[in-house]
């Protein structure tokens, strides 16, 4: 049995260890904050998300927090018009074998918290932050903020879009600043007027701004997230919004969206960050993973899911001796970037060129939208949430 450390305490890194322990090694995850826990507010699983959380035997955990949307719905922001739907019952279940649903950010982190507190082959040390590594031959060292120095068999870089293991590995310098502020805010269901407590993920898209809301919370909370193409050049993490500054920033909202919107309290607000693709994820025993491999924009919902199948291909492949970590962390490489770097680049396309436009090219971008059959929708999604490999791209 090897002992692999794992930098990063998110949902990619309690992923890898759980992946890692069924193959027979134990895992060290070192996560730099004083206590494991994770932030945010809403998240979308698709049916990759719950395959890769079956494997990992957490997926009935997550099922009974999450709310099983019935529909995406693309909505014109501005004429309030019905673009396009896609319902996320019937033929897509029976498509891609799994729900799409969502969650509070803790209520699908918390199960794989759970399970790694379950496990006499996982240890978590919270208040260690990796901030560099060594390595020989046979071994890596981890060195923590503290000058602690742990030994382990390989060290996964899971510390996200900051990731130090990655500022060593690849040495691309800081996140990509994208422009876009997001602003969020949950408030309760029961705020919300009966007719529009609608069981869907709803895009609400206008000229360099969209709106998202969705329920969370077992149906008792609305999650709203309303972005603005602002060009803001500055990271910004989790800082206070005013109730004006968020309204002053969508004007043009239809009628139902303003509505909606005009609900949030205690906005809170964020300067979107991503970077792009490399080709680079691993050195010989030391690899990256979710975020700190592939960071990128939430607007194909598939950031946590992403990090979620990372773990399971690498944890299948360390079934293995310690010997082998080199050429097997080469070989998930081989099979993860192709398909990451597409929903990197997919995430960025649709941010801008789908959700943005305004005048002509929205109408333009509509009219394509609605000429989707449902059979075709399914078509197009399928590379992504049907794949059960995690490896495919097209």
């Amino acid at each position: 049995m090897s002992t692999v450390l794992i930098a990063g305490g998110g949902i990619g890194g309690l992923a890898a260890a759980l992946s890692l322990t069924r193959h027979g090694h134990r895992a060290v995850v070192l996560e730099r904050r004083d206590a494991f826990g994770e932030l945010g507010a809403g998240i979308q699983i698709g049916p990759n998300g719950f395959d890769a959380l079956d494997r990992l035997g957490v997926g009935g955990a997550v099922r009974a927090r999450a709310v099983y949307i019935d529909e995406l719905r693309f909505m014109d922001g501005a004429t309030g018009e019905r673009v396009q739907s896609l319902r996320l019952t019937g033929s897509y279940r029976e498509r891609f074998g799994n729900p799409y649903a969502v969650v509070r950010r803790a209520d699908l982190y918390a199960p794989l918290l759970a399970a790694c507190r379950a496990s006499h082959s996982i240890e978590l040390r919270a208040g260690s932050g990796v901030i560099s590594f060594e390595q020989d031959p046979a071994s890596v060292t981890a060195v923590l903020h503290s000058g602690q120095r742990l030994r382990g068999a390989a060290l996964i870089g899971a510390d996200g879009i900051r990731s130090a293991v990655r500022r060593q590995l690849v040495g691309d310098g800081d996140p990509r600043v994208s422009g876009h502020t997001i602003y969020r805010s949950v408030i309760g269901m029961d705020r919300v007027p009966e007719h529009l407590r609608w069981n869907h993920v709803t895009l609400w898209a206008g000229p360099m701004w969209h709106f998202v809301h969705y329920p969370i919370d077992e149906g008792a909370s609305l999650n709203l997230a309303a972005t603005r193409d602002d060009a803001a050049g500055e990271a910004v993490a989790d800082r206070p919004a005013g109730r004006d500054e968020v309204l002053g920033a969508f004007d043009g909202l239809a009628p139902i969206a303003r509505e909606l919107l005009e609900l949030g309290a205690n906005w809170r607000r964020w300067v979107l960050c991503d970077r792009d693709p490399v080709d680079t994820w691993t050195d010989r025993r030391v690899v990256l993973l979710g975020d700190a491999a592939h960071a990128m924009l939430q607007y194909a919902a598939q950031g946590a899911c992403m990090a979620l199948e990372d773990a399971v291909v690498l944890g299948d492949l360390l079934d293995c001796s310690g010997d082998e970590f080199p050429q097997m962390f080469a070989k998930y490489g081989a099979l993860r970037r192709a398909r990451t770097a597409r929903v990197q680049r997919l995430s960025r396309e649709i941010g801008s060129g789908l959700y943005h436009p305004a005048g002509a090219e929205a109408r333009a971008r509509n009219a394509m939208l609605s000429a989707f059959t449902e059979e075709g929708l399914l078509d197009a999604l399928g590379w992504l949430h049907g794949d059960r490999t995690f490896s495919r791209d097209r």
